[in-house]
């Protein structure tokens, strides 16, 4: 599935990073917000370039939408890596509030800490960085206890700048998604796709679909099965997107395979979480 033709990199792409460049002074600490379901993809490099040496919160959310056991290595991974800026390492989701009050209590553990060593009370300045469409909306609407984001289900919905009380008192900076320039490995950008953080109107989604399908039926066959209804999984893939369309009655005049709508219907229940707890980028397979 080739994907080089897209363009990752919009003008306010750019804007973004230098946002993120010209505030960092501002903050105590990063919040750095990642998809449970592609942990590697959806952690922007830019991101650690940016922030540099800024001590900094992962938060893995989405995670109710993940494979539990594959929340809990990645978990640790991250924990356990090499990074000493990262404090701690969370699941969460923020649609739902899983997660939110030990977020809030680690963030309160770490002012005091701050406080005792600068010798006065002052309340964090936090900045929440990510990936189009990884859920900082949600999140910040969560910390805030109001609707104080325009929060949707496609990327790019965030604009500007904001800066936003939490319930604490903590000031917290709400960023717009930053995608990256050039994605040297075309996989991350598949992945990120799967999840929504690329606009679908610029995508194939009937080829992302079909890739998506050939994943899950190596990976979770199972969960494929339940959800459409299918005795015996195909080997092929194409073979299988058909199986669903005719499962679920997506059929054109002359009997041909309405493959769009069947695109459509597997990537929503996907990043719905309808199919089934995924996780894309399983740890197993991503050894250091």
């Amino acid at each position: 599935m080739a994907l080089e033709n897209i363009n990752w990199y919009p003008g306010h792409m750019k804007k973004t990073r230098e946002l993120i460049s010209e505030n960092l002074k501002l903050v105590d600490i990063v919040i750095e917000v990642i998809d449970a379901r592609i942990p590697i993809s959806s952690r922007n490099p830019i991101i650690d370039e940016l922030v540099q040496n800024k001590p900094r919160f992962v938060l893995l959310n989405k995670s109710d939408l993940a494979d539990p056991s594959q929340n809990k290595e990645w978990k640790k991974r991250i924990k356990d890596s090499s990074d000493e800026n990262i404090i701690s390492v969370m699941q969460i989701d923020s649609l739902h509030g899983t997660g939110i009050k030990e977020l809030l209590a680690s963030l309160e553990k770490y002012q005091e800490r701050l406080d005792n060593e600068r010798g006065r009370k002052k309340n964090l300045r936090l900045m929440i960085v990510g990936v189009p469409n990884v859920g900082k909306s949600s999140l910040i609407n969560r910390l805030t206890g109001r609707k104080a984001t325009q929060t949707g289900d496609r990327p790019g919905v965030t604009k500007g700048k904001q800066w936003l009380t939490m319930t604490n008192g903590m000031q917290l900076l709400d960023t717009p998604g930053i995608l990256w320039p050039k994605f040297e490995d075309q996989n991350v950008g598949i992945a990120l796709a799967y999840c929504g953080s690329i606009k679908d109107e610029i995508l194939d989604t009937a080829s992302l679909a079909l890739s998506l399908i050939g994943r899950l039926m190596e990976e979770y066959p199972d969960e494929l099965k339940a959800r459409y209804k299918i005795d015996e999984l195909p080997e092929e893939a194409l073979a299988g997107m058909e199986l669903i369309a005719k499962k679920r009655g997506f059929i054109l005049g002359g009997g041909r395979i309405d493959y769009e709508r069947c695109a459509r219907t597997v990537l929503d229940e996907f990043r719905s979480g309808t199919i089934g707890k995924i996780t894309i980028e399983r740890a197993e397979k991503n050894t250091d």
